[in-house]
């Protein structure tokens, strides 16, 4: 927006302002503008005419070098001279503001960040202007090492987040690392003494009205207990007030905290301490209500102090788009650490990157707010004023019309007016007036919970349904009173059951209420979660929906409430990544997770396959996923998080032992071949996997890095780490259950082997079922030259000539001990994997066309998977169509019920009548081949 000119009132003010201050001089149009803009410039160059040739420097006024503010020994720095320096600083400083802001139209975020850093200098001066000062007389606290303890200064608000407008007061917080007495004075005191005299020093010298002025107005009550609180507290007594004591506003003051002068080894303690306090480590929907409730008060103020036209605190004002940014940041900033920033231009940015905001959300709000911030800096730098009230005299409206380029002022105002709405908009979305209005819910829902009688309910049963609803609800509640759930839980929850109940009473299934209360219940001590359903219906319906659809999901979100919070956004939820994918985005989501934190590195991992596994099993309950693509899916997902794991546990080892001779991170020299299940692209949700490790290193050679070790130790190791990667329990659960009995020589083998041995004990020791289970392989991560060799070594062992009637015994009697040892069929059941006639079946036969035939049919080892397995053999005339047909129709049949069984909870078994003519045609088939 291009600043106007000048009106003619504004001219002539400035031509009688050019004149007094400088009458030997030719008028400039620049010096002209600034006089005309701004009172305070006027009186400051009235003080220093001299400084009107900085002013006009132009390398001066492009620099944003930040010089001292105080000069001299500050122990011998008399407090006179001090305060005279300080606010000669700040009028020199604030002077080029002015000029940059009212004179050149500078970008105001960088206006607003070089005051910031120009303000930071001037507080950081006084700090230790007043340390030496204290310390003269009384000596110095010392650490263990004999040097002197720092007073740290944090900068809160708009300092803090390096965005401070042009009169604003500081906020400030003063603390110390720890309590030891001050040594080298006179007398010693205690720390508490010592650091309160310096925050008295620095406070003074900064907020001291002099004949040279103030520089800035200190405001100390956020500090902890307010204005009744010490002045000042070492680390141990604020980390036991937030802990104990700290509000939620206070979380959200502290999020704009940032210690201010030069870093020194105790800001990482400080910010280690106050972070947990501010950021949970979940998704913390309890921001929510509690920025809504400080707005509210703030609007009660407005109202009480007859505020109009106010920026800052009305409706769609700079506040609104400080606390749409706030609650994003406080929601997600415990896991996403780029998010744990006090700037709000920096937080908003990575929103949109994170697509937590849509972009062009993101940027409307950043031109909003800016212009507004802009509108704010003119307004104060008239008269070095704090206001964010539009004027109402005419010279001012005048002065704000020529720098917005807009001649009109009623103009003007519906300008801002309109830019507020769109705020207003935005902050509606994000924070609302209220999550839900208690009085459109009916009376029967709310009376239903308080009485806890489902008798209210709005719904008719009979008696045995009205039994279950009522247990259902019973045990429910007894449950939760034996919680500690606090009264802010207990007020939530009060809230969110008559919601519960007005969305699950319309499905008349009590079986659904079972499922959604079980996931309450897990999560009732977490108030963050039951906020997160009360404040997000849409979250609500979603987890009902899938309670409806699948127990196996009810489970899996009370197992792991973090969960829920993919049930926010539908669109996502129901829409499972394409199969190729899953390792880009794993690889974009470890892009946030620290490389040297590997308990964080193993939660994320654990953390996307649930997430994932959601989404697949969300769009699979709701019949958007068949069940062959459902496999593929968590097929796809295994593999890329086997990959990334083999990068963590590579990246780890390399770091202690160097790396193989001859390899590096693109060629490992080492692979993961996947069995049963993975191999075969039929992967469930509760699978484990089958894997086996290999590497093609030579024997003799070492490790590269400082602590050498022999490079086939080396793939024992990494074997290991990986283990530990997937079968440690940690708070989201193991990864997988990793099996790696299928290796050569199975327990009493080495757990990561050559690939030469493996290929060897395959063709001189393996038994039949060791050969069985090789059909249903693939190496699912190695660079090339492995995976080639793989292929033919396993083409090779498939493809041996076999004596067909030792392997039809040898196969029949391993299905037997099987069936003996696993099967759970009766006359009323039929157990749809291990059953005559059930899937098991039907791998063997897929294994046994391949081992008999692949000699002369080398086709038949092409796949992994039984049903192209078929496709093949009925290709090379090994098996009749018919046959073909039936084995792959009964098998994916036999699949989709042991799938559904495993999403409702239901076991391994069905009705025998269900299926009985499916797996006698397979019990026919059986006999043809293999008895």
């Amino acid at each position: 927006m291009e600043q106007g000119q000048l009106s003619p009132e504004l001219f002539a003010l400035a031509q009688q302002r050019f004149t007094e201050l400088f009458p030997e001089q030719m008028a400039n149009a620049q010096v002209l503008r600034l006089l005309a803009l701004s009172d305070f410039a006027y009186r400051i160059l009235a003080q220093h005419p001299d400084w009107l040739k900085w002013l006009l420097d132009q390398s001066a006024m492009k620099s944003r070098h930040i010089e001292p503010a105080l000069g001299g020994d500050f122990k011998v720095l008399s407090d006179s001279e001090c305060f005279a320096q300080l606010r000669r600083y700040r009028k020199r400083y604030w002077l080029k503001l002015m000029w940059l802001d009212l004179v050149l139209g500078n970008d105001i975020a960088d206006s607003i960040e070089y005051q910031s850093k120009l303000s930071e200098q001037l507080i950081d001066s006084a700090n230790q202007w007043a340390f030496e000062q204290v310390a003269k007389s009384n000596g110095v606290p010392l650490d263990g090492s004999n040097l002197p303890l720092p007073m740290l200064v944090l900068g809160m608000g708009k300092l803090g987040g390096q965005e401070l407008n042009f009169s604003s007061d500081i906020d400030l917080i003063f603390t110390y690392p720890v309590s030891v007495k001050t040594q080298g004075g006179r007398r010693s005191i205690e720390a508490q003494v010592f650091y309160t005299k310096v925050a008295q020093k620095l406070i003074a010298a900064l907020d001291q009205r002099t004949a040279d002025g103030q520089v800035f107005r200190v405001d100390m009550r956020l500090r902890p207990f307010g204005e009744s609180g010490p002045l000042v507290m070492s680390f141990s007594a604020m980390e036991d007030y937030y802990q104990d004591q700290g509000r939620e506003w206070e979380r959200y003051a502290m999020l704009k905290a940032r210690l201010l002068g030069q870093p020194n080894h105790y800001w990482d303690e400080f910010r280690a301490l106050i972070k947990p306090f501010v950021f949970r480590r979940y998704i913390d929907f309890s921001v929510i209500e509690s920025l809504r409730k400080m707005k509210h008060m703030i609007a009660q103020e407005v109202r009480r102090k007859g505020l109009i036209n106010n920026i800052k605190l009305g409706a769609g004002g700079i506040r609104e788009v400080e606390f749409i940014v706030q609650a994003l940041q406080m929601i997600r900033g415990g896991r996403e650490p780029d998010l744990q920033t006090p700037s709000l231009l920096q937080a908003l940015n990575v929103l949109a990157r994170q697509d937590v905001i849509p972009k062009s959300v993101a940027a409307d709000l950043e031109r909003q707010y800016l212009l507004l911030r802009r509108v704010e800096q003119y307004l104060q730098a008239f008269n070095d004023e704090q206001t964010q009230t539009l004027p109402i005299d005419v010279t001012n409206q005048s002065r704000l019309c020529v720098l917005l380029g807009i001649s009109d002022y009623g103009q003007l105002v519906v300008y801002i007016e309109q830019v507020q709405a769109q705020i207003r908009q935005e902050f509606s979305q994000v924070i609302g007036e209220e999550a839900h209005d208690a009085q459109t819910l009916k009376a029967c829902f709310v009376s239903a919970w308080e009485y806890q009688d489902v008798s209210y309910l709005d719904i008719e049963l009979d008696e045995q349904a009205h039994a279950k609803w009522q247990d259902t609800l019973n045990v429910f509640h007894t449950d939760i009173t034996k919680k500690q759930i606090g009264v802010r839980g207990r007020d939530v929850l009060d809230k969110l059951m008559p919601l519960v109940l007005s969305e699950i009473t319309p499905l008349r299934d009590p079986e659904v209420l079972e499922r959604v209360l079980n996931v309450i219940a897990k999560v009732a001590s977490r108030t963050a979660y039951l906020e997160l359903l009360y404040e997000n219906l849409g979250a609500l319906k979603q987890l009902i929906k899938l309670c409806s659809h699948s127990v196996w999901i009810a489970k899996q979100i009370a197992r792991y409430p973090i969960l829920l919070d993919e049930l926010i956004d539908p669109a996502v939820l129901y829409r499972p990544l394409p199969l190729n994918a899953y390792y880009n985005e794993i690889q974009q989501y470890f892009l946030r997770i620290d490389p040297e934190d590997l308990e964080l590195q193993m939660e994320a991992l654990r953390q996307f396959k649930q997430t994932q596994q959601l989404r697949i099993a969300a769009a699979d309950a709701t019949g958007v996923l068949d069940i062959m693509k459902v496999s593929d899916h968590l097929t796809a997902l295994a593999e890329s998080i086997v990959a990334k794991a083999v990068e963590i546990a590579w990246g780890q080892m390399t770091s202690r032992y160097g790396t193989p001779q001859g390899t590096s991170a693109e060629e490992k020299g080492f692979a993961v071949i996947a069995y049963g299940k993975a191999g075969g692209f039929e992967l469930g949700y509760d699978s484990d996997l089958d894997l086996v490790f290999v590497h093609n290193c030579d024997g003799q050679s070492k490790t590269t890095g400082d602590k050498a070790i022999a490079s086939r130790q080396f793939y024992l190791k990494l074997a290991q780490r990986l283990m530990h990667l997937f079968n440690t329990r940690t708070l989201s659960g193991i990864l997988y259950e990793l099996d790696t009995r299928l290796r050569p020589e199975g327990n009493s083998g080495l757990l990561a082997i050559n690939i030469e041995s493996y290929h060897q004990y395959l063709r001189e020791q393996a038994w039949t079922w060791e050969h069985q289970a090789l059909v249903r392989t693939r190496m699912i991560v190695g660079e090339d030259v492995l995976v080639k060799r793989f292929h033919t070594i396993r083409h090779d062992i498939l493809c041996q000539q076999r004596n067909t009637s030792e392997l039809q015994s040898d196969i029949v009697n391993m299905r037997e001990k099987m069936r003996q040892h696993l099967s759970q069929d009766s006359e009323a059941e039929f157990d749809l994997k291990q059953g005559a006639g059930g899937m098991t079946d039907i791998e063997f036969l897929a294994q046994y066309l391949v081992l008999a035939f692949a000699y002369d049919y080398p086709a038949l080892t092409r796949y992994s998977d039984n049903i192209r397995i078929f496709e093949i053999a009925n290709k090379e005339s090994v098996l009749s169509s018919d046959s073909q047909a039936q084995l792959a129709q009964v098998y994916c049949q036999l699949r989709e019920h042991y799938h559904l069984n495993s999403l409702n909870g239901s076991g391994k078994t069905v009705d025998a009548a269900l299926l009985s003519a499916q797996s006698a045609s397979i019990k026919a088939i059986w006999q043809a081949y293999l008895e």
